[in-house]
Parts: structure tokens; C-alpha cells; sequence
């Protein structure tokens, strides 16, 4: 008996719904995506994966588009929540952050297989899930990351088990929840996405570890993408940065200060790709901090200020101070006795070559700046603080050719010229977006394509018809 589209269509969604109805062990349950058990969540995914890849493509472009407008019907209060968990960030930048992790991260669009025929037929090359990803997540992001690599992992047909930072789990779970219910209620499987209800390093460990987990995702510091590289798994690493601002005396100064401040201070610096120190040529430095003051948000320390503050954001041992990380500037002041305006938004100190900020990826908003002789010596800085991260650098210059000679130099996955460093996840600059920029494995700005292995297939006959 032949059975045509609608019925089909009709037989999936059926499949689907029983298949919502029950656990991984066969309970009926309310599921809402959250997990105990590693082994129940991998169970889960791999039966909600295999769904999903049975749904047409505009369902699964139908859930997509109900999870992004789930985002931004609930960012206010994820917002709020992720600054009251974390202590970390500001709240209008964490809106900021969410709305742009839901509109401009791709979705199905960035697997569209390609064709190519010729003499000898045709070659089709498409972009196939690779089955169930096990993700870890940051305290930094809770929201961001979950947001962006749950569109990404879904339009490239894959399911996706997150372990977020213990220190995150409320808002993460609450993401989570929502953009669970988001898929279900749009005819998608339950456990497409979840997460570990307690998450904890076992737990990461045993989800490192599962055999039926395909790939691994880690978003955050040198530790966790070293684990995730160890494990023997197709892995993706997203690793620390220390963005170094480089500015010559071609430079349209005010714009560069601008730029700076705004840049330093989103969030309170904790994006990976803030601007972590200025490196400035002598000719245009007292100009380009002139500039930053007049902003009316940045604040100038002495020099005793600025070496009280460098003892309370570092240990005796260089470590940062993980209690004022992502704190508003005054918090952080407050541990001197200094007290400024709710106007400032980022401190700004000048600093010898050697100063340990300087070397430091604090991601707090005190930024130390660092005059230089000529733009060799300040390419040289740049690219020495960068640390061989890869990860992101900013230059402020008219002159072509000493952009072009920065950008080798420092050879980082993002290279923005002449704006914020933000410009360069799609915040005011152009491209999409990405909070899991893997630097250290070389994928760079992750999208659905990352989350993929290629499948190529050969027609060797003749097929063109011209």
C-alpha cells in the first residue's frame, strides 16, 4: 500500500509524541529536559536524534524559529537571572547578548549541501549530524552559549547533552526548560536537548567518557578544553584569550576611544573577546586617554590606585580573583576604598610592558594601557600578550599595510579593525555569531556547519543536460 506524504508525515508525528510520553527506561513522565542520570540522557538523545532526522526540514526550521522567539519573549528574566546567579555581567548587556545569540546565530541555512557535475557526473556533498554532542558550558555565558549551540547543534540534525557550571545551573536549566518545551510544542522529540540536573566534573567526566557520545563541545578555560582534547573524541575547544588593542598614530582617535570603552566594559569584560589591554604608540597615547575619559565612562586610576587594585585582583601567586570577576567596576574599587560615580562603566591605568594585567586575562573592567615607541615594537607586544591563544585582537589604524602586518602577526580567529571588539561576534559588525569560538581546535566561529561530518556522494555516468 503506498502511503503518501501527509501520511507519513502523520506516522512520524505519532512516533514522536509516544516517544515524548516516555523516558529513556519506558516511564510516562513529564519530561522537561533536565536528566539525573548521564546514561538516561544519552539514551534520550540518541532516540530524539533519530526522530529528528525522520521530521522534513521545515520542522526542524519550524522548531528553530520557536526556540530563538522563545529567547526573546523570556530575556528579560533570563537576564536578570543570569546576573543574580553568577554575580557576573550587566544586566542591559546580558539582553544584548541573548537577542544576538537568538537572531543571528545560522540555522539550517549553513548545512545546504553543494553539487558539482562535470565530464565525469556529478558529485553531491552534503553535511550529516554527527549523532549525540556533549557539551560543557560556562559560568561567564549560561545563557549565550546554551542559546547559540542549541540552535546550531539542532539545524545540523544533532542532539545535545549539556554540562552546565555548577555555579550557572539555575539559569542554565531555566534556558534549558524553555527551549525544551519550545521543541515538544512544535512537534519536535523530547530529549533533543538536555542537561544533567547536578552537573559536577563526574559527571563531565562520565559524559567524556559515554562511548555513545559522538563529539564533545567545551566552552571555557585552558582546563576543561585540555580534558575535552584528552578524551579521545572528534572534540571542539573554545579556549581562553587575552585580546590585546593595538593603536597607531594613523588612527581616528575619538573613535578609538570610544570604541575601547564600549568594547572593555560590555559585561563587565567577561567575553572572551573583550579588549584586555591597549597597546598605543607614544605619539598618540595622552591623546587616545584623553579621549576614553571624555567618554564620561571610563575612569583613570593613579598610579597607587592602580597598584592597590592589581593586589586585589591577583593572588600572590598571579591568580585572578575569581570573586570580582565580571563585577561592575565600582564593586571592584570598593575593595580599595575608592569610590566613583554609577556613570563609570571601566577603570583605565597606564602600565609598563611587564605589568601582570597586562599579561593577565582578568575579564574584569580595569584595562591597563601600554605605550610603545612605534607600531613594530606595538606589533611585537600585540602579538607576545596573545599568548598564541588565536583568539582575538583589535587594531584602531588607517594605514593598510600596518593592519595587514598586525593581523599575521597575531594570527587570531577574530581580527577586528576600527571597532569594538564585540563587532567581531556580530554585535554591531557583520557575520554571525558565535559564544563557542574555537580557537585551539580551529574551527573558529562555530555554526550548524561545525556540529557535521561531510558525506560525499559520486554519480559517475552522465547526468548534465546541456
Amino acid at each position: 500500500m503506498a502511503i503518501n506524504e501527509q501520511d507519513l508525515a502523520g506516522i512520524i508525528q505519532k512516533v514522536i509524541s509516544e516517544l515524548n510520553n516516555s523516558s529513556a527506561g519506558g516511564t510516562v513522565v513529564d519530561f522537561d529536559g533536565i536528566h539525573q542520570q548521564v546514561n538516561d540522557a544519552v539514551d534520550c538523545a540518541i532516540k530524539a536524534q533519530k526522530a529528528l532526522l525522520a521530521l522534513p526540514m521545515s520542522k526542524r526550521d519550524a522548531i528553530i524559529a520557536a526556540m530563538r522567539q522563545t529567547v526573546l519573549d523570556n530575556n528579560e528574566m533570563l537576564s536578570d537571572m543570569a546576573v543574580e546567579e553568577t554575580g557576573l555581567g550587566r544586566y542591559d548587556d546580558k539582553l544584548r547578548e541573548n537577542i544576538l545569540c537568538a537572531t543571528k546565530t545560522p540555522g539550517t541555512e549553513d548545512i545546504q549541501p553543494q553539487a558539482k557535475t562535470g565530464d565525469h557526473g556529478l558529485m553531491l556533498l552534503e553535511y550529516a549530524p554527527v549523532g549525540v554532542i556533549g557539551a560543557l558550558t560556562p559560568i561567564t555565558n549560561p545563557t549565550g552559549t546554551v542559546i547559540h549551540n542549541s540552535i546550531s547543534m539542532i539545524a545540523s540534525g544533532n542532539a545535545v547533552i549539556f554540562n552546565p557550571h555548577p555555579s550557572a545551573i539555575k539559569t542554565s536549566s531555566t534556558i534549558l526548560r524553555l527551549l525544551h518545551k519550545a521543541i515538544v510544542d512544535n512537534g519536535g522529540p523530547a530529549g533533543l536537548i538536555s542537561a544533567i540536573a547536578k552537573p559536577t566534573l563526574d559527571s563531565a567526566r562520565e559524559i567524556m567518557e559515554h562511548p555513545k557520545v559522538n563529539m564533545l563541545v567545551a566552552t571555557g578555560g585552558k582546563p576543561v578544553v585540555k580534558a575535552v582534547l584528552s578524551s579521545g573524541k572528534k572534540a571542539i575547544g573554545a579556549g581562553a584569550g587575552n585580546p590585546p588593542v593595538l593603536v597607531d598614530e594613523t588612527a581616528h582617535i575619538r573613535n578609538a576611544a570610544e570604541c575601547i570603552v564600549n568594547g572593555a566594559s560590555i559585561n563587565n569584560n567577561i567575553f572572551c573577546t573583550c579588549e584586555k589591554e591597549v597597546i598605543v604608540v607614544e605619539e598618540v597615547a595622552d591623546t587616545l586617554i584623553k579621549f576614553m575619559i571624555e567618554t564620561g565612562k571610563a575612569y583613570k586610576l593613579s598610579s597607587d590606585e592602580a597598584a592597590q587594585v592589581t593586589k586585589v585582583m591577583l593572588n600572590e601567586k598571579g591568580k585572578v580573583n575569581t570573586k570580582l570577576v565580571g563585577r561592575n567596576v565600582q564593586v571592584i574599587l570598593e575593595k580599595i576604598g575608592l569610590i566613583i560615580g554609577e556613570q563609570y562603566r571601566l577603570a583605565i591605568f597606564e602600565a609598563d610592558r611587564d605589568h601582570p594585567l597586562v599579561w593577565t586575562e582578568q575579564m574584569m573592567p580595569v584595562l591597563p594601557i601600554v605605550r610603545v615607541k612605534n607600531i613594530q615594537e606595538g606589533i611585537e607586544l600585540g602579538a607576545a600578550v596573545e599568548q598564541g591563544n588565536r583568539h582575538t585582537a583589535i587594531m584602531h589604524s588607517t594605514n593598510v599595510d600596518n593592519l595587514t602586518a598586525f593581523a599575521r602577526a597575531v594570527q587570531t580567529t577574530i581580527f577586528v579593525k576600527n571597532g569594538p571588539a564585540y563587532a567581531g561576534i556580530g554585535l554591531g559588525g557583520e557575520g554571525h555569531t558565535a559564544f563557542t569560538i574555537a580557537g585551539p581546535t580551529g574551527e573558529g566561529m562555530t555554526s550548524a556547519r561545525t556540529f557535521t561530518r561531510q558525506r560525499r556522494c559520486t554519480l559517475v555516468e552522465g547526468f548534465r543536460i546541456i
